[in-house]
């Protein structure tokens, strides 16, 4: 187990399995493309532990509550650092996180996405640091996004 594994294993959070695509879904690309010290991260939502979406889905602000976006956010970070573990065999090899684009959705008149995201990104930064965690970073709302997940986010990651 690397030292990030048992950092999530100490304060009781577990990587998810592979993603569990829904009926019909194709989804043509790669979850991390590694490209000399850079590793990609496509677009992520949360999952449950089995590899299957998270629940609740919905927008935030109406099915969803800011509180349960904040932890969808968490649980989409969980599944970025699984696909990471799958491509780069230890999360150890992340030496920073660049950039983290969050993508919410969002119930009309919500506008609170910051918050929402940092969700993830108070994750990295228990996980890795200020040194290693600390990101640039967006967050925008959207009236939708795919299989009305609460939250989507890439990112960008330097690696060793």
């Amino acid at each position: 187990m690397d030292a990030i594994e048992a950092k999530l294993k100490a304060i009781g959070l577990v990587l998810p399995a592979k993603m569990q695509l829904p009926p019909g879904a194709v989804l043509p690309f790669a979850w991390v493309r590694l490209h000399g010290s850079r590793a990609i991260l496509s677009g992520h939502g949360p999952l449950a532990p089995d590899g299957t979406l998270a629940e609740p889905l919905g927008q935030i602000g109406a099915e969803v509550s800011p509180e349960q976006g904040y932890r969808a956010a968490q649980l989409t970070g969980l599944a970025m650092l699984a696909s990471l573990k799958q491509a780069l065999g230890d999360l150890n090899r992340v030496t920073a996180w660049v950039r983290v684009f969050g993508m919410v959705n969002t119930a009309p008149g919500f506008r609170h996405y910051p918050n929402v995201i940092n969700g993830f990104s108070d994750l990295i930064l228990a996980l890795y640091g200020p040194e290693r965690g600390n990101h640039a970073r967006s967050a925008v709302g959207l009236a939708g996004l795919p299989w009305n997940i609460p939250v989507e986010i890439e990112a960008e990651v330097a690696v060793d």
